[in-house]
């Protein structure tokens, strides 16, 4: 048995024909919509690997500006928690942690949160979600169904991210991630971030279709690499001061 990139290469553009089908992705931006026209904020997070993928909905070129992106460093970065808990193995796993996120965050009645997770059974993800629904707020999952289902949550509640989602966007990777088998034992070529990327700007895409048909000129960054970049989305950033948070 030999590794075949071009293999890998073939999955990845299957998944990418049939993903842009899932009717959910309506669904999600018309919760976008919804909250952007209430002047709300997208509030989104991953930990790991996802959060590149709440990279792509929050603070970047070509996506909507009133979008905020949560992170386990938060607690740290604007909290008082020691350096040295981010080094915890199982930070992801303790529920508690999901509390201070929160806490910590600038969100606002009509924000709509995006929680993103190949596993969506961490005690940090489904106790965020947990809270979020408590609060009101509409949730969208961008999960594996495949791994979600096959795997016991770690959140003393027993649920998962898809049991507490409004919206759930499957990005069709499978249990484990990675696509392509070794001879002895698991695999190689892990798709979920791409998946989860391209699901998140469909998403995005689509909203900003949504406010142009209402007639609204949509709030999106330019390039910062173009000229008049960082003027024209200081512009924008100013209508939401406080509210969205940019850094690494």
């Amino acid at each position: 048995m030999t590794v075949n990139p071009e293999e890998f290469a073939e999955r990845v553009a299957h998944l990418v024909q049939i993903i842009p089908e899932d009717p959910e992705i309506t669904r999600a931006a018309d919760l976008f919509t919804k909250s952007l026209t209430a002047g709300g904020v997208i509030q989104a997070f991953g930990s790991g690997h996802s959060e590149a993928v709440a990279m792509e909905i929050a603070g970047r070129a070509g996506g909507l500006v009133p979008t905020n992106r949560l992170a386990l460093r938060d607690i740290v970065r604007y909290g008082d928690a020691p350096r040295s808990e981010l080094d915890r193995y199982d930070l992801e796993r303790d529920p508690a942690i999901a509390h201070t996120i929160l806490d910590l965050a600038p969100v606002q009645q009509h924000d709509l949160f995006v929680i993103i997770s190949n596993s969506g059974v961490n005690g940090v993800v489904v106790e965020l979600a947990t809270l979020v629904k408590d609060r009101g707020h509409d949730l969208i999952a961008i999960t594996s169904r495949a791994h979600c289902e096959a795997v016991a949550s770690r959140h003393p509640s027993g649920r998962k991210l898809i049991d507490l989602a409004d919206v759930v966007l499957d990005n069709h990777a499978p249990y484990g991630d990675a696509v392509l088998p070794l001879p002895d034992g698991g695999a190689t070529g892990a798709v979920s971030t791409i998946t989860s990327a391209l699901l998140a700007q469909l998403v995005v895409t689509r909203t900003v279709g949504n406010l142009l048909e209402a007639g609204e000129v949509p709030p999106v960054y330019l390039s910062v690499n173009v000229p008049e970049g960082d003027a024209h989305n200081l512009r924008l950033e100013e209508r939401y001061a406080g509210r969205i948070r940019r850094g690494a």
